[in-house]
């Protein structure tokens, strides 16, 4: 079992309109934007069309959740965002994507790290032969900055105590949550200001789940910014500060985490609560309508 993280207080979420400006809680200047996507398009082989106009942020220092059920688009949007889409014969065929200001839509992977962005793959995909601290160490392989690599070590154990007692160890003989925290410490060791995750909680346990749910906070807090990729919309919206839905390649509802994770439609759908057998949540919105239009 995984040691319970001391976890500082998540910083407030922010009011603002979803899509577009985000203010911070004293209502005066928009917060800076980590992560900018807009209006992305998205092709695999050159015919099938996977995101359509899809628009979302990220502001600097929070948490964002995106949403959806598989095939909805999510993976290849972390994709496209990192550089990835070309390995697997994605290609941007509209928009753009910027981080900090900076765009970086179509550069390369090695850049795009450069820039500021890591991103902890599903299935966690870290190097089974290798060692734990091998694993690690291999997430800081384009910075120079000895003494700011070595910083960023004490870091990542500071988060993961639990890998102090496993350095040495083979990393594919670990627990699923002990690679989990792996994937996330060798993601850490870029030094990002923005963290991609893609369905962290996928195939471990409840209290383990919980767990990295809590050092994802704790990471945020410590100023890391967080684009979370998730279909447990329960602890994505617990956390987040802010949530979209993506389904078929289009965002079709954004909010602040706790508003959506109250949301009646949400609910139904992504956390099984109310009406079964709905097929999607565009399903879900019209079955209410009707429902409520025959009353």
């Amino acid at each position: 079992m995984l040691p319970a993280p001391c976890r500082p207080a998540a910083p407030p979420p922010p009011t603002g309109t979803g899509q577009g400006e985000h203010r911070d809680v004293t209502g005066s200047e928009p917060t800076t934007i980590a992560l900018g996507v807009r209006n992305l398009e998205v092709v695999y082989n050159d015919v099938v069309l996977v995101l359509r106009g899809v628009s979302l942020d990220v502001p600097s220092g929070r948490i964002v959740a995106l949403l959806g059920a598989n095939g909805a688009g999510k993976t290849t949007l972390l994709r496209a965002v990192t550089g990835l889409l070309k390995i697997h014969r994605g290609a941007i065929t509209k928009g753009t994507v910027e981080v900090a200001g900076r765009g970086i839509t179509r550069k390369e992977p090695a850049a795009i790290v450069r820039a500021g962005v890591s991103q902890v793959m599903e299935g966690r995909r870290i190097f089974a032969t290798l060692t734990v601290e091998e694993n690690l160490r291999t997430g800081a392989y384009t910075r120079t900055d000895k003494a700011e690599v070595s910083a960023s070590y004490d870091r990542v154990l500071e988060l993961f105590p639990a890998l102090r007692a496993r350095l040495r160890s083979t990393a594919g003989y670990l627990s699923g949550g002990e690679q989990q925290m792996v994937a996330i410490g060798r993601a850490i060791m870029a030094s990002p200001t923005l963290l991609l995750l893609d369905e962290p909680s996928l195939g471990l346990a409840p209290k383990v789940v919980e767990q990295i749910r809590d050092i994802l906070v704790d990471i945020n807090a410590q100023g890391t910014s967080v684009l979370l990729v998730e279909q447990n919309a329960t602890m994505a919206l617990q956390i987040a500060h802010h949530g979209y839905v993506l389904e078929h390649g289009r965002v079709v509802k954004d909010g602040p985490g706790a508003v959506l994770l109250a949301d009646k439609d949400i609910r139904e759908f992504y956390l099984g609560v109310g009406e079964a057998g709905r097929r999607s949540f565009r399903d879900t919105k019209t079955y209410r309508r009707k429902k409520t239009w025959g009353a």
